[in-house]
C-alpha cells in the first residue's frame, strides 16, 4: 500500500489481542508521519465477527483518530457489514465507499485516485469559483484562506460559480462545509451567477435562495458566455 494508506484483511473471528497487535499500531504509526490516512478494509467470506473487547477497542480507536482518516474503502459481500458501513458513513467526517469482494482492485484505485478540487480566480471585481469532481470536507477547508483573501481584496465582488463539472459531495460533512461557506460569505457579493448542469440546477436555485436579493441568476451549462456577460453588467 502507498505510504499514506493502510490495508487490513479480516478473516475468521478477530480477537482483541489481534486488533491491538496489528491494527492499532499500524494506524497510529502512520499518523505519526502523515496528517491523514486512507484505509482499505477487506472482510473476507470467512470473517465471522469481532469479539466484544475488540469491537470496543475498534470504536475507541475510531473516536481517538476521528479526523485522521481521509478516505475509507470497505470491501465485503456480507449484508450485515454492508448495512453497518452504510450507517457508519453517515457519521464519519470522511468519504466511505463500499465494494464487493471481486471489486478489490477497484477499491484500491478509488483510494489512489485524486478526488475533486476547487479552483479560485479573481479578475478585477469578478471572482470565479469552479467546482470539479467529487468534493470532500477537506477540499473546502483548504480553500478557505484563499477565499477569505479574495473576498477582502476590494469592495463587494461579483461571483461566478461554475458547477458544470461538479459531481457532488463525498460525505454529509462535505455538504455541511459547503453550506457553511455559503452562509459565511452570503452577504459579501454584489452579484452572483451560477452556471450549472441539469442535475444541479434545481439544487442551485435552492442554495442561492437565501441570498434574498435579485442579484442572483442561475444559468444552464450551455449559457456560460451569457453568465459572464451578466456578471459584468452594471
Amino acid at each position: 500500500m502507498p505510504s499514506a494508506t493502510v490495508g487490513f484483511a479480516f478473516r475468521g473471528q478477530v480477537s482483541d489481542a489481534e486488533l491491538q497487535r496489528c491494527v492499532v499500531p499500524t494506524i497510529e504509526s502512520r499518523l505519526l508521519d502523515v496528517e491523514r490516512i486512507k484505509a482499505l478494509l477487506v472482510f473476507e467470506s470467512s470473517f465471522q465477527h469481532f469479539g466484544l473487547a475488540a469491537a470496543l477497542d475498534d470504536a475507541v480507536l475510531g473516536l481517538r483518530h476521528w479526523e485522521g482518516f481521509e478516505r475509507i474503502a470497505v470491501v465485503t459481500d456480507q449484508p450485515l457489514i454492508r448495512h453497518a458501513t452504510t450507517v457508519m458513513a453517515l457519521l464519519l467526517p470522511c468519504p466511505v465507499r463500499m465494494f464487493r469482494l471481486e471489486q478489490q482492485d477497484e477499491a484500491r484505485r478509488w483510494l489512489s485516485e485524486s478526488l475533486g478540487t476547487i479552483h479560485l480566480e479573481r479578475a478585477g471585481d469578478v471572482i470565479t469559483i469552479t467546482l470539479l469532481g467529487l468534493l470532500d470536507s477537506q477540499t473546502f477547508a483548504r480553500i478557505e484562506t484563499d477565499l477569505s483573501r479574495l473576498f477582502t481584496a476590494g469592495e463587494r465582488p461579483r461571483v461566478l460559480v461554475d458547477l458544470r463539472q461538479f459531481d457532488g459531495w463525498l460525505a454529509l460533512t462535505a455538504l455541511r462545509e459547503h453550506l457553511r461557506l455559503i452562509h459565511t460569505y452570503r452577504q459579501q457579493p454584489s452579484r452572483i451567477a451560477v452556471v450549472t448542469g441539469e442535475l444541479w440546477q434545481q439544487l442551485a436555485h435552492r442554495l442561492v435562495r437565501g441570498f434574498g436579493e435579485p442579484r442572483v441568476e442561475v444559468f444552464p451549462s450551455g449559457r456560460m458566455l451569457e453568465a459572464q456577460e451578466w456578471i459584468c453588467q452594471d
